[in-house]
């Protein structure tokens, strides 16, 4: 399993809060040095809906081109992978909903006009050289119009528009998810897409991150989200809760580059983080270390 930790870009979402390029930046190298292989450090969505995503090209601009080599940036839009691209971003995860109403409400349009342009935001990404993602939000739970058809989800999943994505990211944008269904589905795509990457995004919502999240593995993907302290949702999907927190996806799933040092270091990171953001630490693993400290 690969972890790729998205707390700068759907951990910060709900916030309110624009952390300093500078404070990025120290957030990147932290993860980089403890070892974490990916991360999502940002999106392209308008800052004025989604303030603590403003300064996101300054943080591309800043990074070195091998520290960006392992981070991905959210795009929904062609223009969004010309302007990341031309900050130095190489790596994009081009993002709709599987619902059209969950679509309107996050990118302004249907589900079908987003995926008439994913073509041209591939072209844009491998012209520079670069990789995209096909991400799939909503994938489960539209907070509007409720279940969702996993066969929508394997149509969109294997529509020829979308060829060209290296990796299919699966969104429980809501948390609403079992194990069996998330089995289920991953399974599905894996089967009909066996060529690319699975990735599954999960939320703790109904505290089943982590099992989902396993579930995820054990049917095929190798690629899973989660936020530093469990930070994170999504602001236009009403009922949403943090991410899986990073930690606690580490500590369940041993990867064979966390060493004692590395995990009591992203879980200080994480502490920090949620201090300056003024929001609570949902980590199980953090609660943990810190008896563990205190007994």
């Amino acid at each position: 399993m690969i972890l790729r930790d998205v707390t700068l870009r759907d951990g910060l979402q709900l916030t309110g809060k624009v952390l300093p390029t500078e404070r990025k930046v120290q957030i990147v190298r932290a993860l980089l040095a403890a070892g974490v292989p990916e991360l999502e450090i940002g999106s392209l969505a308008r800052p004025d809906l989604v303030p603590p995503m403003a300064n996101t090209l300054e943080l591309v601009d800043a990074l070195t081109e091998e520290e960006l080599d392992r981070c991905w940036v959210w795009v929904a839009t062609p223009r969004h992978v010309e302007r990341a691209v031309a900050a130095g971003a190489r790596r994009f995860q081009y993002c709709f909903s599987v619902s059209d109403a969950h679509n309107r409400a996050n990118i302004g349009r249907d589900t079908d006009d987003s995926l008439a342009a994913m073509p041209r935001a591939v072209e844009n990404a491998h012209a520079a050289g670069g990789s995209i993602q096909l991400c799939l939000a909503t994938a489960f739970t539209c907070p509007f119009d409720g279940p969702v058809d996993p066969d929508r989800v394997l149509e969109i999943a294997c529509d020829p528009r979308a060829d060209g994505a290296s990796d299919i990211v699966l969104a429980d944008t809501l948390g609403q998810a079992v194990p069996g269904q998330v089995s289920a589905l991953v399974s599905r795509v894996r089967a009909e897409s066996p060529d690319r990457r699975i990735v599954y995004h999960g939320h703790d919502t109904w505290g089943l991150g982590v099992a989902n999240s396993l579930a995820a593995v054990t049917a095929g993907a190798t690629v899973v989200d989660g936020a530093l302290g469990g930070l994170g949702g999504c602001p236009f999907a009403p009922g949403a809760s943090g991410n899986t927190a990073s930690e606690d996806l580490l500590f369940a799933t041993r990867p064979p580059w966390l060493t004692p040092a590395a995990f009591g270091a992203l879980v200080r990171l994480g502490e920090d983080i949620v201090t300056e953001l003024g929001e609570p630490n949902r980590s199980r693993a953090r609660q943990g270390a810190r008896s563990e400290a205190e007994a």
